[in-house]
């Protein structure tokens, strides 16, 4: 083995050695971050979360299962939510790919004429005009001596861990509308039943109170006043059926299909888990999608910060190159052999500020990075906190609108009576009683909706439906 050989490998060594002393930091989460408080009056030790649960346990309705299957298979945002998964696998492939040698084949033919001039042969004669032809390998190296590709290659693996949390909220969301909307959907219709059903009452009770007036026990103003509160219904329904079909469109939006009716059940069906358990606030860091998303965005900035050191220290790379170089093609393969083996160590001294610059706009970069994670946090558990109080009072309402609406129709029904058996009463206070039911029974429909769609919100706030 010869001496030139001997200090090529004395330089591996060294760089070997030299990659022991890192000058980057090993990842590990935050400690500043506060997860104990995040559910406002809420203290519980039970781990057990609905987030565990898969969306076809939670939701009972088949239909509404079906519709979330076709929109996890269709609907375009979660498509480009894949994509971005590739494009960053392509990424993390070729941050590993940095530890190994590049290799490049190089074949060419060269025809070239020197100026005798320019050559000061002084009145020699040869022959200027060359054919060079050559076949070759080349080879270059770059040691990882400061962490710089192990680095790289670990802020690519949290960007691709970030974009698969990210394909992840969006699946989450996509479930949380379309069953909000499905929800929606339903309210509607139930109300436009009450509607319909409620003018055609209103269209008997006119005809009633024209008797009444034929018989000299109402004016021509109770007359009056009932085809008004029949209008005052009727005009309910057209607006009714534009939000059906609004509904029904944007649902149609999240399925990826063109407009067109929804299959759907009836709002009476729908039935809500017994145990809405949210678990400990810290299980937020594994469950919710967008938490962690941000935590491998901090990731990714923290490793950018280590890369950005890496800059200021000597760089250590090796090149050869060998093949074959002939000026005649016919004895291409005969003493042709040409090789060369270039160590280089690279420091830089002065770069105009490029490595302050990159490693000051890191740090910058990594501060908000764990800004925005600790916000997506304090945002979950607000959210949290929001659903499962909103979910709580729309079970407290539910009593006491019942026994509104039923008090309600024992006012309609009495009223009416009083006004055709007995003078003690006038039309008004039959309006008021109708009016006043009509309105508690949206009201109902509207609790009832609140209730199911807290739960729809609270599943999702927990991070539940990526599993």
């Amino acid at each position: 083995m010869t001496n030139s050989s001997n200090k090529y490998i004395l330089l591996v060594l060294t760089a070997v050695l030299l990659s022991a002393c890192s000058v980057t930091k090993k990842y590990e989460r935050p400690t500043t971050l506060k997860t104990d408080q995040l559910y406002r009056d809420q203290v519980s030790a039970d781990s057990t979360t609905i987030a565990n649960m898969p969306w076809q346990s939670v939701f009972k309705d088949e239909k509404l299962n079906t519709l979330i299957q076709k929109g996890l298979g269709n609907n375009l945002n979660l498509k480009n939510a894949i994509e971005n998964i590739i494009q960053a696998q392509a990424s993390l492939r070729q941050s590993k790919l940095a530890y190994y040698p590049t290799l490049s084949l190089d074949a060419s033919t060269t025809h070239s004429k020197q100026s005798e001039a320019s050559l000061n042969l002084g009145g020699a004669s040869i022959n200027t005009l060359t054919t060079t032809y050559k076949l070759g390998l080349s080879t270059s190296w770059e040691a990882d001596i400061w962490g710089k590709l192990s680095s790289s290659k670990r802020a690519a693996l949290a960007s691709y861990l970030a974009t698969d949390a990210a394909k992840q909220a969006v699946q989450t969301q996509l479930i949380s509308d379309i069953a909000n909307n499905y929800f929606l959907l339903l309210s509607f219709d139930k109300q436009l039943k009450i509607t319909e059903e409620t003018l055609e009452s209103r269209v008997k009770n006119v005809e009633t109170i024209k008797a009444l007036k034929e018989g000299a026990i109402v004016n021509g103003a109770s007359v009056v006043q009932s085809q008004a509160n029949m209008y005052a219904a009727q005009v309910l329904i057209p607006d009714l059926k534009r939000n059906i079909r609004e509904t029904e469109n944007v649902l149609n939006i999240l399925l990826g299909q063109a407009p067109g009716p929804i299959e759907r059940g009836t709002l009476d069906e729908q039935v809500v888990p017994e145990n809405l358990s949210v678990g400990l606030p810290s299980q937020l860091l594994q469950n919710r999608p967008d938490v962690r998303q941000a935590e491998f965005n901090f990731r990714s900035a923290f490793e950018t910060t280590n890369l950005a050191k890496t800059y200021f220290y000597p760089s250590l790379t090796l090149t050869a190159s060998a093949g074959f170089s002939n000026l005649e093609l016919k004895d291409f393969f005969t003493n042709s052999i040409f090789y060369s083996i270039v160590g280089g160590l690279t420091q830089p001294l002065f770069n105009q500020g490029k490595n302050k610059a990159r490693l000051t706009t890191a740090q910058s970069q990594q501060l908000q990075a764990m800004n925005n994670f600790q916000q997506s946090l304090l945002v979950a558990g607000q959210e949290v906190s929001n659903a499962l109080y909103s979910y709580q009072m729309a079970v407290e309402k539910e009593d006491s609108r019942a026994q509104q609406i039923a008090a309600l129709e024992k006012s309609v029904d009495f009223t009416q009576q009083l006004l055709e058996y007995s003078s003690a009463t006038n039309y008004t206070d039959v309006l008021t009683s109708q009016q006043n039911l009509l309105s508690a029974q949206m009201s109902g429909i509207d609790d009832n909706l609140q209730k199911l769609q807290a739960v729809v919100d609270l599943y999702r706030a927990l991070g539940g439906g990526w599993k």
